[in-house]
This record gives structure tokens, sequence and C-alpha cells, in this order.
């Protein structure tokens, strides 16, 4: 990316915390406030990693997201980006009271809304996992700068009662903050509600290894972490038997809140693979809207890449996989349900490979099943020639 790089990085005393941003052209020190986010005009015009990997476009024809809105509970959600056009339904400013979450002074909230539900564009290669759903921005951090302010986590949790009351199917939630009650009766309210929570598992994976991310944590949430372009986990991805499934969280490309250009993330971090997941469980919602938010979640843990061993605390179950996600039946159950005996390597499977592998076994027993056929005519008509008598040797004789 062309330009000078700013940090987003937010890591306030109550816990909240942001995935650091590099953003295209810029001033040295922009005037975030008027401006309402970075601005940058860099192109975008080859696909990111994370979309050549999971290839949401495959399951298009079935569901692109339409009817389903997404809560994004974070630095606000700018409706200037080609990609966010017409994706917003009205949303809450917690930091600003005469704003409406659609400013993004550091960028975050945005490129998580574009991995989302960003629409294709001829201009560029990207565009989010599902990109019919909308996008309710609701701003609850303002800036990068650390913050000693308790009524933090007490935003998210009305943020989340904010989300649930006004039609929210899904909530992202790529920040970790301190569990404190008021937070912890959110989700309650948020799951007893049928709310599918998505949080990122928390980037404290290097530093302390131990950490557990709130509200990713808590019962009822699904836990992302992330990998990268091999994979592998992120070394900064918080590790956990929280954990629940992981996406692409390193080097992340997204929508800038000015500009109509591209940000780049070469660190990443779990807030983008915790949008990637969100978009898939868009496109579940929209695909089968009988489903409850638990059997959504079960079926994006259930359908998952496995690693070898089915389960780890690093990628929980593996990495989220759309086509698998959608196309597989419903199931039942809670996420901690037993996945299947399905064991796929890091790279995404080829999503008619299993078709084809089938094929070439009904094509093979075909053949086995004719020449047991064509053999057993020859057997009963050699024998009713002969009365059903023995051959020389006192076995059945096939001849033609």
């Amino acid at each position: 990316m062309r330009g000078s790089a700013v940090l987003l990085a937010s890591a306030l005393a109550t816990g909240v915390a942001l995935a650091p941003v590099t953003v295209g052209p810029l001033a040295a020190q922009p005037a975030y406030a008027a401006a309402c986010g970075p601005e940058s005009d860099a192109p975008l015009p080859e696909r990111p990693w994370p979309l050549r990997r999971l290839r949401p476009d495959r399951v298009w024809p079935v569901t692109r997201g339409a009817g389903v809105t997404v809560a994004v509970i974070d630095s606000g959600v700018s409706d200037q980006h080609p990609v966010l056009a017409d994706r917003l339904v009205a949303g809450l400013d917690l930091v600003d009271s005469s704003g409406d979450g659609t400013c993004d002074n550091v960028g975050h909230g945005t490129m998580i809304a574009g991995i989302i539900a960003g629409r294709p564009t001829e201009a560029s290669g990207f565009h989010g996992i599902a990109p019919d759903a909308q996008i309710m921005p609701i701003r609850v951090l303002a800036d990068r700068e650390r913050s000693f302010d308790e009524e933090n986590p007490r935003n998210i949790a009305r943020a989340i009662e904010y989300a649930v009351d006004n039609g929210a199917g899904v909530i992202n939630l790529s920040l970790t903050t301190a569990p404190i009650p008021e937070l912890e009766e959110a989700v309650k309210y948020a799951i007893d509600h049928d709310v599918v929570m998505v949080a990122a598992a928390g980037n404290e994976g290097s530093s302390q290894p131990d950490a557990k991310g709130f509200p990713a944590a808590y019962d009822g949430v699904l836990a992302v972490a992330g990998i990268d372009e091999n994979g592998d986990h992120v070394t900064t991805s918080t590790a956990g038997d929280y954990v629940d499934v992981a996406a692409p969280g390193l080097r992340i490309e997204g929508p800038a809140p000015q500009g109509g250009g591209y940000l780049v993330e070469p660190d990443g971090g779990t807030s983008f693979a915790a949008g990637y997941v969100s978009g898939v469980a868009a496109l579940i919602r929209a695909a089968d809207p009988d489903l409850t938010a638990e059997q959504i979640m079960a079926r994006i843990v259930r359908t998952a890449d496995r690693p070898a061993h089915l389960r780890d605390d690093a990628v929980g179950a593996g990495v989220v996989n759309p086509y698998w996600a959608v196309l597989s039946e419903a199931g039942s159950g809670s996420v901690q349900e037993a996945p299947p005996p399905l064991t796929v390597g890091p790279p995404a499977a080829e999503p008619m490979r299993t078709v084809r592998v089938a094929a070439a076994w009904t094509a093979l027993i075909a053949v086995v099943l004719s020449g047991l056929i064509l053999g057993s005519v020859s057997v009963v008509r050699n024998g009713r020639r002969r009365r059903w008598q023995p051959g020389r040797d006192g076995t059945a004789e096939v001849t033609d």
C-alpha cells in the first residue's frame, strides 16, 4: 500500500482492544474528527487471500445473506465506501450522542463491516462474505488511545441490547473487554432472543497465553481465532478451550472510511477473523431461517476444515468453511457437539471433489457389476446345456 501508516491499536485499561490497521495515502497525522476516519484512494484490484481461501461466492447461488442484519459493535462504520453503499441500517453512537454510528475515526469497524457484507464492485477484487446482508453500525470506541474509562464494557453491554431490540440476527464483536456482570447479562439477553453472537478470541497469544478474551469466552458465544495464508495459527491469536473455530487473521485488507480506497492490516488480528465468521453466520441464517442461533453455531463448528487431530485450543474445530456450512444438512445439538469423522488439510477443499470421487467409484462399481452379470449369464447358459452336470474338474465350467 502507498502512503503513511496509521495504527489504531486500542488496548484500553478496561480490556477493550482492537487490532492495528495500516492505512493507505494519508497525511502524517490526519484530523480524524474532521474527516471522520482514515482516507485512502489505494486500489485493491486483486482478490485478497482470505477470499481465495474461503470462496464464499460458491454459495451465492443459494444465499447472499439477504434479509439478515449484522450488528457491528465497534469503532463505527462509514457509509461512504462503494462496497458499503446502501448496506447500512439505522445504528447507534454511544461515543457521540449526536451521531448515528457512521463515524469511524480509526477505520476498524468499517473494515469489519466490509468483510461481512461488502458488495462486489467492478473496480476491485474485494467483496464481503454475505454481500446482501445489512449492517447495523453501533459505535462504542472513539479512537486508538488507551482509556481508563470503566464505562466502555457497559457501553458494549448496552450496544448488545440495542442490537437485539432492533432486529439484529447476528452480532459481531471484534473486540475484547472486561467481563463485568452487565456484559454477561447482555450476552445472555442476546442468546435468549436467538441472536448469533460471534466474537474475537483475543490477540494476547504471544504475551499472555493463558488469557481469556471476553465476550468470546462466555458460553453461547462463537469464539474465533486467527490463521495465516498457510492455514497456521497466528501466534498472537489467543488460544484456549473456549475457542470454537478459526478464520483468516493476518495480512487483511478492507475498505477505508473515506476516499473509496482500501486499508491493509499486515499484523491482522482475531477482530478480522470474527468478521469472516459473522458473514458465514449471515449466509446460513438467510438460507435456513428456521434454524436457531445455537444450530447455526453448531453447523459452523461441525463443518469446519479440521486440524489433523480434530480439535485444538489454537483453532478450535478448524477453519470455517462457507461452502459446507451453508450446504450441509441442518444439525441439532450444541456447539460442543462431537464433530463427524471428517478430516481435511489446511487449504480449502474443492467442493466438487467429493462429487467427482463418488462418481469415479460409482463408475468402477458399475463396471465390476456388469462383468459379474455377464459371467452369470454364461454360467446359467452352460449349466442348462449340461443339465447342471459338473465339468471335468468338478467345478462349474465357464465358456463363451
